[in-house]
C-alpha cells in the first residue's frame, strides 16, 4: 500500500509543479526536489526492511558479513548516484549528472576489488 501513497505524492507533485512551471519555474524545481527527497526517504525506509531480511538470510548461509556489507554498499551507491543524477538532469545539468555516475561506477569498482581478489585466490587454490 506504500507504493500507492508514494505514487500519489509523485503525481500530485508533478501536477503542482506543472502549475508553477510557466509563472514561477523556481517553485516548480523546488517542488520537484522536495518530492524527490520525500521519495528517497521512503526508499531508505524500505531498505531498512531489506537489510533486516539480508541479516537473517546471512545467518542461514555461511557467507562472511563483509561480502554482504560490500554488496549492500554497492546498492546504496547505485541508488544515491541515480537519485543525484536524475535531479541534476532535471535541473538541466546533465554534465554534472554524468560525472556523478562516473564517480559512482569507480566507487563500486573500488568496493568490489577485495571481493574479486578473494574470488581469484579461491579459484587459484582449486587449480
Amino acid at each position: 500500500m506504500d507504493i500507492v501513497k508514494t505514487a500519489a505524492v509523485g503525481i500530485g507533485a508533478v501536477l503542482l509543479a506543472m502549475l508553477f512551471r510557466q509563472q514561477k519555474p523556481e517553485f516548480s524545481m523546488m517542488i520537484n526536489l522536495a518530492c524527490c527527497v520525500f521519495i528517497f526517504f521512503c526508499v531508505i525506509w524500505k531498505m531498512k526492511e531489506v537489510l533486516d531480511y539480508v541479516g537473517s538470510l546471512s545467518d542461514y548461509i555461511k557467507i562472511d558479513r563483509i561480502y554482504i556489507a560490500s554488496i549492500l554498499k554497492m546498492i546504496g551507491i547505485t541508488y544515491m548516484a541515480e537519485f543525484a543524477a536524475a535531479i541534476c538532469k532535471d535541473a538541466g545539468y546533465s554534465s554534472i549528472a554524468g560525472q556523478i555516475q562516473v564517480f559512482a561506477k569507480l566507487s563500486i569498482l573500488v568496493l568490489s576489488m577485495p571481493v574479486v581478489l578473494t574470488f581469484l585466490s579461491t579459484v587459484g587454490e582449486f587449480l
